[in-house]
């Protein structure tokens, strides 16, 4: 054993020892470099500050005189943090520091919207913090203590007593998870703290943590549009024979692949991806969990990214092309026609004002004249990935989504058209399949739909 640790330690005493006698290693070539689609951490960190101050510069004080709030209380502790956190804090902040209470307080329209930080710290600039107390030591030495535990609540008090509000809006709500961050341990806290007086004065906040989280900017958009392309690649590359070789590769494989993929491009997800097949002649049953895909089968995946906080969702259709064939059949190019003109229907009935039940409700009544057999499920994306906004349909809830469903689309926000349609394929003896699509739309300040990046009208096919 020892002669065989002799052997392998000489060649590599060698090699250290040349390593350390020569020059250093020139820079590495660009091929070899980690690929970086969207920068190094610091420029999306510097990208994501300016969406940040143009978000609370531009949206935060349009949404508190629409919703008629004055002063907006956003108390957290960390690692518990309210759903609309990601909208107010800096991309170099994780998480609430220790408790942090956010302030916000309209001023009016030439004074503007005071933005205070009770604890944690400025965000880049974007807060006034007050986070410590001068305090002196023992050995008589002033130094600065943090906020923390009941003394924050009672500057949350001074700050209140200084303005004089009418109201104090919080986020409580039953019907949006958005707008429901305050737990029930800081809302206890907050009004033992304020006393009745105050306490008397809080209101739900409604709306605004809704399309604050929801509103997007136009850099966002640019970025968006990038991020959906490379979406895009990465789906086109599963469904091709890079990753699928016929009877040998089975749907987890394709999952996996996108997952790493993902993973090596040094961004997330904000779900596990999926992949399912349907197969002339089989039931879903039949077919089973993880089936190997074989030529003449019909593929689907649903698919999402996660970078600079932004979240894609699509889901497209594939086709492997059996021998001989050049292209998917006739019938099968039909029914994703129809899914296409489902998601026409929804694109064009899309637009600022109206409630996700009436959209759901004129596109169904649509969808029914031209006779597609279909269900439309859309929803808000953006910070999450089933966002902040109005419920178009549940596939469970074809009829509405009370609550959530009657939330109106405001301008500089964006969707995911998700819906299906069925049809019966003549090359199949009639057999129906399912043409399920997702596709990313944005809404741009003036309430104009556009996709992200484009849609998918022809399916990608497997060689």
């Amino acid at each position: 054993m020892k002669n065989t640790w002799s052997r392998l330690l000489v060649p590599l005493f060698l090699f250290t020892s040349a390593c350390a006698t020569t020059a250093p290693a020139s820079p590495a070539p660009e091929a070899s470099r980690p690929e970086r689609p969207f920068g190094t951490l610091r420029e999306q960190a510097t990208r994501q500050q300016d969406w940040l101050r143009e978000r609370l510069d531009k949206a935060l004080p349009a949404l508190m005189r629409q919703y008629g709030i004055e002063l907006w209380v956003v108390p957290m502790r960390e690692y518990n943090e309210d759903p609309v956190f990601p909208a107010l804090v800096a991309p170099t902040t994780f998480a609430a520091r220790r408790r942090t209470i956010y302030v916000f307080h309209d001023r009016g329209p030439e004074k503007g919207v005071e933005r205070l930080a009770l604890g944690g710290g400025t965000q880049g600039g974007v807060y006034e913090a007050r986070r410590a107390q001068m305090q002196v030591d023992g050995g008589g030495v002033t130094r600065q203590a943090e906020l923390w535990g009941p003394d924050q609540w009672k500057v949350l008090k001074a700050v209140l007593e200084e303005r004089q509000p009418k109201a104090i809006a919080i986020n409580v709500s039953r019907t949006f998870a958005f707008a429901d961050g305050l737990t029930h341990g800081e809302y206890e806290g907050m009004t033992e703290a304020l006393g009745p007086e105050w306490t008397a004065k809080l209101k739900p906040s409604g709306g605004l943590p809704v399309d604050l989280i929801a509103w997007r900017g136009a850099d966002e958009e640019r970025f968006y549009e990038d991020l959906t392309k490379l979406a895009w690649n990465i789906i086109e590359t599963g469904f091709s024979n890079q990753v699928i070789v016929p009877g040998k590769t089975r749907t987890s494989d394709v999952v996996w692949w996108m997952r790493q993929r993902v993973n090596d491009l040094g961004l997330g997800t904000w779900f596990q991806p999926s992949v399912s097949v349907q197969r002339q002649g089989k039931t879903e049953a039949e077919v089973g969990e993880d089936p190997l895909i074989e030529r003449g089968d019909v593929l689907h995946c649903d698919f999402g990214v996660t970078a600079l906080r932004l979240n894609t969702d699509t889901q497209h259709m594939g086709y492997v092309l059996r021998e001989g064939e050049t292209d998917a059949p006739a019938g099968l190019k039909a029914a994703l026609a129809r899914s296409n003109r489902l998601q026409d229907i929804v694109f064009e009935e899309l637009r600022p004002g109206r409630s996700g039940n009436e959209i759901l409700k004129a596109s169904r009544e649509r969808m029914k004249a031209e006779g597609i057999d279909g269900t439309v499920y859309s929803h808000p994306i953006g910070l999450n990935g089933h966002g902040a906004g109005p419920m178009i349909g549940l596939w469970d809830r074809q009829e509405g989504v009370p609550g959530n469903g009657d939330h109106k689309v405001i301008a500089s926000q964006w969707f995911s058209i998700e819906l299906q349609a069925t049809s019966p394929v003549a090359e199949w003896g009639g057999q129906k399949v399912r043409s399920a699509q997702e596709e990313d739309v944005m809404l741009d300040a003036s309430g104009k739909v556009r996709w992200a990046f484009q849609r998918q009208t022809a399916f990608h096919l497997v060689r």
